[in-house]
């Protein structure tokens, strides 16, 4: 078994950003990437996950500014914040946080958003462009786990791809990516969801394996497939006697027994999480460059 160590290709990467932005900004004088991020609220892992974006912002050299607000914040005032952003000419690129409080519609939000600023990739046109395998900025996590398996040189052609969960934010996308004619692509993918019956018996044909479905330790052993790849996006806090915090981290997959069976596995933490905040990252920079739309 070998590690997909999203830590390491992610610091690759962010060193690769860096030098792209001395080179092609700074040195030029030039401002610059700019990426902006809405919290509402206090949920701790939304201000975890964006406390990391500015960390990974300070890392690459873009500037990062964070607009909080309170948990009941009205519709109208959101809306005049993403309106702001929109019109900002010195961000290139903004995200609002999600999950938002009940009393705001995330969809109408999302639509709200201008798509040439849009580096989360969750607003429709980005969404329908990446169906079409056209020009968009592709859904962070998603984006993470194809440059993972491409810089493991794992081989996805022909291979046969079981995805479980189709969530806008990584199945339903991740299994588009992987399907279309490219590298990584040009997989047979199943796509698994609470309705797929005999979910084992799917799972153990897979060759990769990407494990959405927010439920901690679901994949087992006898899930998997002998010598199969598995990519954990799952993150679930469980409590722990031997850590200072508290708890621990775990995803969905059973990772001290189904590591066994494995060629390649992602853990938790260090896997598909920083893979999602670089490619957010990778967006903002083509966001800036003007590359996409």
């Amino acid at each position: 078994m070998k590690l997909l160590d999203g830590k390491l290709v992610a610091d690759q990467i962010k060193s690769e950003i860096a030098a792209e932005v001395k080179d092609h900004f700074k040195d030029k004088g030039l401002e610059p990437p700019h990426l902006a991020a809405v919290l509402v609220g206090e949920d701790p892992a939304s201000q975890t996950y964006v406390a990391a974006k500015e960390k990974a912002c300070r890392e690459v050299g873009f500037t990062s500014s964070v607009y909080r607000y309170p948990e009941n914040i009205t519709r109208e005032k959101l809306l005049e914040v993403v309106d702001f952003l929109n019109a900002d000419d010195e961000i290139n690129g903004f995200i609002v946080q999600l999950p938002l409080p009940a009393q705001i519609n995330e969809h109408e939000i999302i639509e709200r958003i201008d798509p040439a600023k849009d580096v989360d990739g969750f607003h429709p046109v980005n969404i329908g462009k990446m169906v079409l395998n056209l020009p968009c900025y592709l859904p962070a996590t998603p984006f993470g786990i194809i440059t993972l398996l491409e810089r493991y040189n794992i081989e996805t052609a022909g291979k046969n791809i079981v995805v479980l969960g189709r969530s806008h934010i990584v199945g339903t996308p991740v299994s588009i990516l992987l399907s279309r004619k490219s590298n990584p692509g040009n997989a047979t993918v199943t796509l698994c969801h609470s309705f797929s019956k005999d979910i084992h018996a799917i799972t153990a044909q897979a060759d990769i394996l990407i494990v959405a479905m927010g439920k901690e330790g679901f994949v087992k052993a006898d899930m998997v497939k002998q010598d199969a790849v598995v990519v954990d996006v799952g993150v679930h806090r469980v409590p722990s006697v031997d850590t200072k915090s508290g708890f621990r981290l775990k995803g969905d997959v059973d990772f001290e027994r189904v590591s066994r069976k494995c060629s390649y596995i992602t853990p938790v933490p260090g896997g598909v999480g920083p893979m999602t905040i670089v490619s957010l990252l990778r967006n903002t920079l083509r966001a800036a460059k003007k590359e996409v739309i």
